[in-house]
């Protein structure tokens, strides 16, 4: 799941190893680090594996966010009903050929800037970068558990539809092109900056299975991940489907 720290060492990619992450990309997922540029758009298999038009490739420029909201792209509550309704429900499918190396990450977003840098940016108050856009100072509000969080290195840039769910409901049939667009997604609210914690809390975890602690987060954790399902046509489970309506209703009227 998300963004990852700024520290690259070697060291850090074993521990993660270790602990078996399979969610969002936190210090030392497998991917990390700068790739080539975003992918222009184009034509690509749908989740069902018919053709589909693929979303345009992220232009480094991240959508700001709605007032009241975290992230960019959230659609209402209403709208969020009405889109959850219309996904396709189906049963998860497994992870044969699944590798987080199939969905590039993070791209280049130009000025020296891949994704990662470009997220915690957009996401952080008062944030300095030094010569290669990495992150030294800010001061950034973990939206799943409500930490304050002032170091880069101990933030992952969270996936809110890990890239492992993604597969398991649709995003096996796609090229690699809107898989790396999925990945480096700066438009819709995919892609949010969280403590680390957090983020290896949740893992590859649909909301039947993980929530964030923070309550008063629900709301938009449930729109946003509808917002990104039903863009990305990808399927849901019933009970997948049960508790993002349980979140979804968290919104105020």
């Amino acid at each position: 799941m998300g963004r990852q720290s700024g520290v690259r060492g070697a060291a850090v990619v074993v521990a993660a190893v270790l602990l078996g992450i399979s969610g969002c990309g936190g210090p030392g997922h497998s991917g990390d680090g700068k790739t080539g540029s975003a992918p222009g758009p184009g034509t690509a298999s749908g989740p069902n594996g018919g053709a589909s038009s693929a979303p345009p490739a992220p232009s480094g420029a991240a959508g700001a966010p709605a007032p009241g909201d975290v992230l960019p792209g959230l659609v209402s509550a209403a709208v969020a009903r009405t889109r959850l309704a219309a996904l396709t429900t189906g049963k998860p499918g497994t992870m044969a050929g699944y590798s987080r190396d199939k969905f590039t990450h993070w791209a280049e977003q130009g000025n020296k800037c891949d994704t990662r840098e470009v997220v915690l940016k957009r996401d952080g108050a008062d944030v300095t970068q030094d010569a290669e856009c990495r992150a030294l100072t800010g001061r950034w509000k973990s939206l799943y558990d409500g930490a304050t969080v002032t170091d880069a290195a101990k933030l992952d840039i969270d996936h809110m539809v890990p890239l492992a769910e993604a597969w398991r409901s649709g995003a096996s049939a796609w090229d690699a092109a809107r898989r790396k667009a999925f990945a480096n997604d700066l438009t819709r609210p995919q892609l949010l900056a969280v403590s680390a914690s957090s983020n290896r809390s949740k893992g590859d975890q649909s909301p039947d299975l993980w929530q964030p602690t923070d309550k008063s987060s629900w709301c938009q954790y449930g729109r946003a991940w509808t917002t990104v399902k039903s863009h990305y046509a990808l399927t849901v489970t019933d009970a997948e489907r049960a508790m993002l309506t349980t979140m979804i209703d968290t919104c105020a009227p």
